[in-house]
């Protein structure tokens, strides 16, 4: 058997390990490690970021085809301005050429994309590829595919509780507000969406990169040390398997603790 032959062979056997009834309902990703990628080969970083559309292919098109009715990349954040301005205008360039070429492709999938992040900021053509990618894949009624463009967490927090003080101005209670979970929840950009299950974090990196801070609280988090460019099919069913693997109790008793557990004074995580 052939070295190709043998690696398909042992993807299909992870597959068939996974419970497609525990899978994630949203998964996030930090995408991580495409520029020590290229400086690994000594290319210009760059390369890095081309070579990071595969494994956003590759991953796109596995959760789909898995039924994970929701997923999230993080593909530029706020932050990222802060780049050298030929990295950050060639990250626009191909962020422009990834909405121009796989728009279709979502589309027979039947997959549709969103965006998340304050995308007004963004140059105004890569507002109209953006645009014209969203309204191409409105109908589509599979996985979300979102997109977090110009995106921090912060940002976010900040923007719902403006909302939310707007909308109660304009409704003439600004002196009865009282912001819940609930209401902020309800104003966030994810409102439409799961929160996440699961966050895959890429290149080893031990940190969340103020990322869905709020919508996290309670997710999996499995960071592997492989950089993006070289994340695939495997690697994504591997974080998987190590979900399925976790006992997800948010806060309250495992299914194998005893019940003295609850004794008064008894803490869980």
């Amino acid at each position: 058997m052939s070295l190709i032959r043998r690696a398909e062979a042992g993807d299909e056997a992870l597959l068939r390990k996974l419970d497609r009834a525990r899978l994630p309902r949203h998964i996030a990703v930090i995408m991580d490690g495409s520029g020590r990628w290229a400086g690994k080969r000594m290319r210009p970083r760059v390369s890095g970021h081309l070579a990071g559309v595969r494994a956003v292919r590759s991953t796109v098109e596995t959760c789909a085809r898995l039924a994970i009715p929701a997923l999230t990349l993080y593909a530029f954040s706020a932050e990222n301005w802060r780049r050298p301005e030929a990295e950050v205008n060639f990250l626009m360039r191909l962020l422009r050429r990834y909405l121009r070429s796989e728009t279709e492709n979502l589309r027979r999938q039947n997959i549709r994309l969103a965006a998340i992040g304050r995308t007004a900021e963004l140059p105004e053509s890569v507002q109209a590829d953006l645009t014209n990618a969203l309204t191409a894949t409105a109908s589509c009624t599979g996985m979300v595919l979102t997109l977090a463009l110009n995106y921090g967490a912060r940002a976010e927090l900040v923007d719902a509780c403006q909302a939310l003080v707007n909308q109660a101005r304009l409704e003439g209670r600004l002196d009865q507000l009282r912001i819940s979970e609930t209401a902020l929840g309800e104003h966030l950009y994810t409102a439409r969406l799961p929160e996440p299950d699961l966050l895959i974090r890429t290149s080893g990196e031990m940190r969340v990169s103020n990322f869905l801070l709020w919508q996290i609280a309670y997710a999996e988090i499995w960071v592997t040390p492989v950089l993006w460019p070289d994340f695939d099919e495997r690697e994504l069913v591997r974080a998987l398997l190590e979900y399925q693997s976790r006992e997800r109790r948010f806060g309250g008793l495992g299914a194998h603790e005893p019940a003295r557990a609850r004794r008064k004074g008894a803490v869980s995580a």
